[in-house]
């Protein structure tokens, strides 16, 4: 196989991995596997890589969503904050702690998340509940740690996030995932300058992939902006992918 060959099957699933993590989420099983499997990056290193993709598709995925009114920063900067703190604290201890043990439960996590996903169906296609206002001391932890585990290892923060802000803040799914879109886009733009501080980041290969995952966002974000069934297909999408990458990790 050439190099740009290689390069092509790494755009290619860099844009599925940016639709998928616009409307669902963990893209980032496709992006941190094209890096290790296919692109030979040691675990640390792609694990810092592929936060430039990250980056650029969540600023294009949060831009949309933005202005066709599905993102409301000023009514969430309550979540956004304890998100931010604890990812800016996991990712300094990504750069020097390996993320390969953690990785070994990661399937069980998955377990959790598709039976999280499967309860209450009808809640995660409801509107937004604005009369609901959850307790301080219930959300900031729960988003703290959630930032944590997001700075630490990416890979799945985007399911966690809507079953928190779908589930236990009576979000819509829609709007969750354009909230998760600028969140996680804010805190990976910080952590990609501790990964390169401590020459953890490919930026030719990063900058490669991040083409792909920024249209595939792009492209995903206009579509779930005026699509009337959006909510809809965002959680057949959540589900099957939660069960595809089930699949991959207990039988392959």
């Amino acid at each position: 196989m050439t190099e740009y060959e290689i390069y092509g099957i790494a755009i290619l699933g860099a844009l599925i991995a940016g639709g998928i993590n616009t409307l669902a989420g963990n893209g980032s099983v496709i992006t941190l596997t094209i890096l290790t499997e296919v692109l030979g990056l040691p675990p640390n290193i792609a694990n810092g890589t592929n936060r430039i993709g990250v980056f650029t598709q969540c600023a294009a995925t949060s831009w949309v969503f933005y202005k066709n009114g599905k993102l409301k920063i000023a009514d969430n900067k309550k979540y956004i904050i304890p998100v931010f703190i604890g990812a800016l604290a996991g990712g300094i201890l990504a750069v020097t702690v390996s993320n390969e043990q953690f990785r070994a439960v990661f399937k069980f996590m998955m377990v959790f998340m598709l039976i999280a996903a499967l309860v209450k169906p009808k809640r995660w296609l409801q509107k937004t509940d604005l009369n609901f206002k959850p307790k301080w001391y219930f959300y900031t932890p729960l988003l703290f740690a959630l930032g944590f585990y997001g700075g630490f290892i990416q890979m799945g923060m985007g399911v966690f996030f809507l079953i928190i802000m779908v589930l236990g803040m009576r979000h819509n799914i829609i709007e969750s995932n354009a909230l998760k879109s600028f969140v996680i886009g804010v805190y990976t733009l910080l952590l990609i300058f501790v990964f390169h501080y401590q020459g953890l980041m490919d930026w030719k290969i990063g900058g490669i992939m991040a083409v792909g995952q920024t249209i595939g966002g792009y492209l995903t974000a206009r579509f779930a902006s005026k699509h009337k069934k959006a909510d809809v297909i965002a959680y057949y999408l959540l589900i099957i992918v939660l069960v595809l990458a089930l699949i991959k990790l207990f039988f392959s």
